[in-house]
């Protein structure tokens, strides 16, 4: 028999939802499970994209989760130096069966010094940025560090929650709801990755992305010199 869970999703405005709806779609359909959204108070948050997507519990009242999820987005920058989010994480990290992130979710993690001498993973184009947190950074779609589990960019986020899935419920169960939501992954190009993307995709998305990478540098070198403080 599985036991009840209680499961949190962090929200916050500007978050990938698919980041929050990719694992969301997987592990809502853990029998026993309750899963909670999360955010300073309930109500709307609005994503990236525009996408509103709702809280209905705010952090003052969320209880002890059994797993807390803290997904990524360009929102995670202001979240990585409000010392309240932070203060919520620490909370909870202690009592929760897993803690974990998808995507530049880590890098929230890593701000709140749960990553300290662990091994994580992140989104490719924040990825080198783990070391500076404290993490020992690793490349692979999901990665597991004793109750620290961490999945890669956006999509991963279906992977990470197929294997916590796994681990609660079985393989069979997993996979049970993987073939209900028809998770068999054949895109059409091979560009998911920096490995296998076209040199001038990969060029063009990082210059996309160029100033939302210098903000993030000196970001994350004022939380790294707090947290060595």
């Amino acid at each position: 028999m599985i036991e009840s869970l209680t499961i949190g999703f962090l929200l916050f405005p500007r978050l990938t939802q698919l980041d929050f709806t990719g694992p969301f779609e997987v592990l809502s359909r853990l029998p026993g499970a309750t899963v909670r959204t999360v955010w300073k108070q309930a109500g709307p948050v609005r994503s990236d994209t525009g996408l509103t997507v709702l809280a209905d519990t705010a952090m003052a009242d969320c209880p002890q989760l059994d797993l807390i999820c803290i997904p990524g987005g360009p929102g995670v920058a202001p979240l990585m130096e409000d010392e309240a989010v932070l203060d919520f994480l620490r909370a909870q990290a202690p009592g929760a069966r897993w803690v974990t992130s998808v995507c530049t979710g880590a890098l929230v993690l890593g701000a709140a010094g749960l990553l300290r001498g662990r091994r994580a993973t992140t989104h490719w184009a924040s990825h080198d940025f783990l070391a500076a947190l404290g993490a020992v950074p690793v490349q692979a779609r999901v990665v597991r560090d004793g109750n620290l589990v961490t999945g890669g960019g956006v999509t991963a986020g279906i992977d990470f929650a197929l294997t916590i899935l796994a681990e609660i419920a079985g393989p069979e169960a997993a996979q049970a709801v993987q073939l209900q939501i028809e998770y068999a992954p054949a895109p059409p190009f091979q560009a998911g990755d920096p490995a296998t993307a076209p040199a001038a995709v990969l060029a063009a998305a990082q210059a996309r992305g160029a100033g939302m990478r210098a903000e993030r540098e000196a970001l994350v070198a004022r939380v790294a010199a707090r947290l060595a403080a």
